[in-house]
C-alpha cells in the first residue's frame, strides 16, 4: 500500500493545536521552541493561548501552522523510530502546506521554513491594500465553469479560479467587486453556494504579483537539498524531485492557482491508496473523500491519533 503525507494550509489553525503535543513530547516541544527562536517571537504562546485575532494574522498563521505539522511529524519519527521517507511515496501541501511538506521532506530547515513563511505571510498581506482584494467558494460546479464565471466576472479587474479544492469546490480570488460579481454569476447560474470567504487577501491570483518578487528574493538566500521522497507541487500537480525546481514553484505558487484535487489524483494515479494529513485540523481529509472515496483518508494531530497511526504501522 503506497501512502502520502499531506499536510494543511490556512484556514485550519485554532487556538490550543499542538499544545497536547507540545506538552507531551520533549521533541514536539524543541519543534515550536526553533520556531520561537528562527522568529524572535514567542508565537508558540500565540498558538496555545492566543488572542485569536493574533494568529489569525497572516504572518503569524503561515508559520504557526508549519509548526504544528512538523511537531507532528518529529514525534512520528522519534516515537515510530523511523524517518519519515520509510512511510511515504510522496508528500505534498495545500499552499503553505507546502512548505511543511518540503520540510518534512528534508529539502529546507524548520529554522529557515518559519523565516520563509514569515515573510511569505506579511508580503501577500502587503501585496494588496484591506478591502481591495477579496475571495470567494464556489460550491456545486466543475472548474471548467468556474474558470468562465471567473472570465466573464473580472472584466477590466482580475478575477481568476485560485483554488481547486475538489470537485464542486473551488475558490476565486481577486479584486472584491469583480470576486462579488462572480459570486452573483454562480448563484444565476446554479451553483449550490456562492460565498465570500473571511480572508484578509487575494490569495493565489495576479494581485500577488509583488509577494511573489518579495519570495523570489527571500527563496534565492537559502539553500534547498533534494527531498527524501518526491513532492507534489501545488503548481504542477505532480511530484518533483530537483531543488531548484521545488523553489521556482513556490514562487509561481504565490500567483498560481493550487491544484488539489488534481495533485490527490495524481499520486492516486501513482497508486498512492491512502492519504494521512498531519497538522492542524481535519480539511484535507475532507477534500480526499470528496475527490476520491477509494482512496483512505485520515487526520493525525493528537497524541492519541499519533498512537493509534503507530500502532497500525504493526
Amino acid at each position: 500500500m503506497a501512502r502520502g503525507f499531506v499536510f494543511p494550509g490556512q484556514g485550519s489553525q485554532y487556538i490550543g493545536m499542538g499544545k497536547a503535543l507540545s506538552e507531551g513530547f520533549t521533541e514536539a516541544k524543541e519543534v515550536f521552541q526553533e520556531v520561537d527562536d528562527a522568529l524572535s517571537q514567542n508565537l508558540s504562546r500565540i498558538i496555545f493561548d492566543g488572542p485569536e485575532e493574533d494568529l489569525n494574522l497572516t504572518a503569524n498563521t503561515q508559520p504557526a501552522l508549519m509548526a504544528v505539522s512538523m511537531a507532528v511529524v518529529r514525534v512520528l519519527e522519534k516515537q515510530g523510530g523511523f524517518a519519515l521517507a520509510d512511510q511515504c511515496s510522496y508528500v505534498a501541501g495545500h499552499s503553505l502546506g507546502e512548505y511543511s511538506a518540503l520540510t518534512a521532506a528534508g529539502v529546507v530547515s524548520i529554522a529557515d521554513t518559519a523565516r520563509l513563511l514569515k515573510i511569505r505571510g506579511t508580503e501577500m498581506q502587503k501585496a494588496v491594500p484591506v478591502g481591495v482584494g477579496a475571495m470567494a467558494a464556489i460550491l456545486g460546479m466543475e472548474m471548467e465553469a468556474v474558470a468562465k464565471i471567473a472570465s466573464e466576472a473580472a472584466g477590466e479587474q482580475i478575477c481568476e479560479a485560485a483554488n481547486d479544492n475538489s470537485d464542486g469546490q473551488i475558490v476565486v480570488s481577486g479584486h472584491k467587486e469583480a470576486v462579488e460579481r462572480a459570486v452573483e454569476i454562480a448563484a444565476a447560474q446554479g451553483a449550490k453556494r456562492a460565498v465570500m470567504l473571511p480572508v484578509s487577501a487575494p490569495f493565489h491570483c495576479a494581485l500577488m504579483e509583488p509577494a511573489a518578487r518579495a519570495m523570489a528574493d527571500a527563496l534565492a538566500a537559502v539553500e534547498f537539498k533534494a527531498p527524501s521522497v518526491p513532492v507534489v507541487a501545488n503548481v504542477t500537480a505532480q511530484g518533483e524531485s530537483d531543488p531548484a525546481i521545488l523553489k521556482s514553484l513556490l514562487v509561481d505558487q504565490i500567483t498560481g492557482k493550487v491544484r488539489w484535487r488534481e495533485s490527490v489524483l495524481w499520486m492516486r494515479d501513482q497508486g498512492v491508496s491512502d492519504l494521512v494529513e498531519l497538522g492542524a485540523g481535519k480539511v484535507l481529509s475532507g477534500l480526499t473523500r470528496r475527490i476520491d472515496r477509494d482512496v483512505k483518508s485520515q487526520s493525525i494531530e493528537t497524541p492519541e491519533q499519533i498512537e493509534a497511526f503507530l500502532g497500525s504501522l504493526g
